[in-house]
C-alpha cells in the first residue's frame, strides 16, 4: 500500500534528516483532518508537542515531492536535511534537484510529501 505523508515546515527545518528516494523510513506520524475533510498523516519527531505522533508509516521512499505555494506539488530527487536547507551544512548544499534532470528547483516551500510503499 502506498501512503502519504507530509514533511517539513519548522519541525524538518529544525533537525530533520535527508529523506531520499529508495530509503527505507519508520516515520512516527501525527493523523488529522485536512481542509478538505480527508485524513492525513504528517511526520513528527519532536517531543512536548500537544497532539501524539502515534501513527507508523514503514516502508521504502517511492516519490518525494516539494509543495509549492500554489499548493501544486513538484517532484523532487530528495528532501535536503534540516540543516541543509538553513544553509549550515558543509556536505550539502540543500538544493532541490530534479529527479530525472539533476537540474536545481527553486522553491521557498519547505512542505513536501514523502510516498510511502509499506508492506500492508
Amino acid at each position: 500500500m502506498d501512503v502519504v505523508v507530509e514533511v517539513g515546515d519548522w519541525e524538518h527545518e529544525c533537525c530533520g534528516e535527508a529523506i531520499e528516494r529508495n530509503q527505507l523510513v519508520d516515520f512516527r506520524c501525527i493523523r488529522y483532518a485536512g481542509p478538505d475533510g480527508q485524513m492525513r498523516l504528517a511526520e513528527s519527531h519532536h517531543g512536548g508537542l500537544t497532539v501524539t505522533a502515534d501513527e507508523r508509516v514503514h516502508g521504502r521512499v517511492i516519490e518525494v515531492q516539494v509543495v509549492r505555494e500554489d499548493g501544486t506539488a513538484q517532484s523532487v530527487l530528495r528532501i535536503p536535511g534540516g540543516r541543509a536547507l538553513r544553509g549550515f551544512d558543509d556536505d550539502d548544499d540543500g538544493h532541490l534537484e530534479d529527479p530525472w534532470t539533476d537540474d536545481v528547483i527553486i522553491s521557498d516551500s519547505l512542505d513536501f510529501l514523502v510516498t510511502v510503499r509499506t508492506s500492508s
